[in-house]
């Protein structure tokens, strides 16, 4: 009998820690069972000092892979900001801030790619950049992939795989405008990360979301799991307002049709691990991201209690569409206690 095809799932445990603290986020995914996480907001030592991970000093870096190896965890890829700020000086009402290219770079890409090399991970999760508001986004593409390109080029430098994720109000918030910024950055070294939740924000079903996750498949890379309830009261106007997005629920109960998509990405997987294990990347990640108490424009909130509805809602849909994960096991349990 052939095997099903395996994915691994991650999550961004700062969802599930109501303080952020680092002993939180890892109690927390021991206890659900996951072993893989990407860090993001993190409150290292427990002091109430809340830092996004690419700006912790070494010292706390290495506290926190003191406490990976306790806990048993090991780092999907960095929750990057790369990319949420404004590709053109525009004043366009938003309160998204401009950084001169070459300053961003100096900046924040390359805190963020010593931050990977730091904590032994291969992939960074980024953005497509803030297009004036008011234009449309395919106006924008060329400039956008130029720069996209050139942070691809600096972590394939220190051999990091750049990962583009779909999000409303970006160059890339659509499959077809993600897949064409694909095209343009043409490099090996940059895959795109599709999240149904995101697609379902935009007031769009589960067949649009369907289609624009299937025109991400030549370059896919992993995904992000949350899904989204449409606000039937909602007069689309082009772009979501990120302060009232409150509609997030788990994956089994939402708009995106996450049944459908892991159905066909059951089909997809072993080509597309084919083509990750090319770029040193052990597996196809499912990273939970599920916002069930709240979400916004750089994280959101789920509480211990929400993150593990979400993973479980995840496992069932995932053995419903045939698809195999593992979560932690009693042999995890005796290595880590050294048995």
């Amino acid at each position: 009998m052939a095997h099903k095809p395996a994915v691994i799932i991650s999550a961004f445990a700062d969802e599930a820690a109501n303080h952020r603290t680092a002993l939180e986020q890892m109690t927390a995914l021991a206890a659900i069972g996951i072993r893989n996480y990407s860090p993001r907001f993190i409150d290292v030592l427990g002091d109430g000092k809340i830092e996004h991970v690419t700006e912790l000093c070494h010292e706390k870096i290495d506290k926190l892979k003191q406490m990976h190896a306790e806990y048993g965890v090991s780092v999907t890829s960095i929750g990057a900001r790369v990319g949420k700020v404004k590709l053109l000086n525009v004043d366009d009402g938003s309160h998204n801030k401009f950084v001169p290219f070459d300053e961003y770079m100096q900046g924040e890409v390359a805190r963020t790619i010593e931050c990977a090399k730091a904590l032994d991970t291969k992939l960074i999760r980024g953005f497509s950049f803030y297009h004036p508001r008011g234009t449309k986004p395919d106006l924008h593409l060329d400039l956008a992939a130029d720069q996209i390109r050139t942070i691809t080029e600096a972590c394939a430098q220190e051999g990091l795989v750049y990962g583009l994720e779909i999000e409303p109000n970006l160059v890339g918030e659509t499959g077809p405008l993600l897949a064409e910024l694909a095209k343009r950055v043409n490099h090996p070294s940059m895959v795109l990360i599709f999240d149904g939740g995101n697609v379902a924000a935009q007031n769009k079903n589960a067949v649009q979301v369907y289609e624009e996750y299937r025109a991400t498949i030549p370059w896919l890379g992993w995904m992000h799991i949350k899904d989204y309830r449409i606000d039937p009261n909602l007069i689309w106007t082009g772009a979501v307002d990120e302060d009232r997005l409150k509609n997030f629920v788990p994956c089994t109960d939402g708009d995106s049709g996450h049944e459908m998509i892991f159905r066909d990405l059951r089909e997809e997987l072993p080509a597309i691990q084919q083509r990750l294990q090319k770029l040193g990347i052990e597996g196809f990640y499912l990273e939970t991201e599920p916002h069930l108490k709240g979400g916004g424009q750089f994280g959101g909130f789920s509480g211990p209690d929400g993150m593990g509805v979400a993973v479980r809602a995840l496992c069932a849909a995932l053995t419903y569409a045939g698809i195999d994960y593992s979560l932690r096991t009693f042999a995890d349990i005796r290595a880590l206690r050294g048995f």
